[in-house]
């Protein structure tokens, strides 16, 4: 697929600077049975140990992401916490470890206490009107565990509308839906930065 002037240019500010793409995720009702599983299952606690094939497996994982993750946040325990907790709760949501990275730097650069300029909050940049729609007050989104478990389970209801789409999973995510520019960074961030295992969508010609 040929790429843009602008996305390889706003992919090569996103690689060297730390730029994030945050968009506006808006209001879309969960069903029932998601809306209540969240409720019940978000807690202010730390993520269980992820399940890995093996223990080797998860020992070469955790290595290697935390080797590229280290320039972006130093402290090393701070990074086998945020990459547990990614691991972990992509999992529970049936969403790919390594995409949910590659999104995490598109939209916030790993930066946990960012804001948008539209209110969006943390690493996955949560808009606040989903704690009130599927949490309780007491959700920090600030938080760790939290921000992902609202991020993958909101990503995953994106994708269960569109029926497996990624492309206009991603779009509806971001609040721009059909324009390909952020889930082609998203993509990209996800194969050249965070690959496992080479895996890729395609968006729709």
């Amino acid at each position: 697929m040929r790429l843009s002037a602008r996305f390889i240019t706003a992919l090569a500010l996103l690689a060297v600077s730390g730029t994030s793409w945050a968009g506006t995720q808006q209001y879309e009702p969960l069903a029932a049975s998601v809306r209540a599983a969240l409720h019940a299952a978000v807690a202010d606690r730390a993520s269980p140990e992820p399940k890995f094939a093996s223990t080797e497996e998860k020992v070469t994982w955790l290595a290697e992401m935390s080797r590229r993750l280290e320039k972006r946040i130093p402290d090393k325990q701070a990074r086998l916490d945020l990459l547990k907790t990614v691991y972990y709760e992509a999992q529970r949501a049936g969403l790919d470890p390594q995409l949910v990275l590659g999104l995490i730097q598109v939209e916030s650069g790993f930066k946990k206490y960012a804001v948008s300029s539209a209110g969006a909050r943390g690493y996955m940049q949560v808009m606040p009107f989903w704690v009130k729609l599927i949490g309780n007050g007491d959700h920090n989104l600030f938080h760790l565990r939290t921000n992902l478990r609202f991020g993958c389970t909101i990503l995953r209801h994106y994708l269960d509308i569109e029926k497996g789409n990624l492309y206009r999973a991603l779009g509806r995510y971001n609040g721009s839906l059909g324009a390909p520019d952020y889930p082609n960074l998203v993509r990209g961030a996800w194969e050249r930065q965070w690959n496992w295992g080479q895996r890729s969508f395609s968006a729709p010609r």
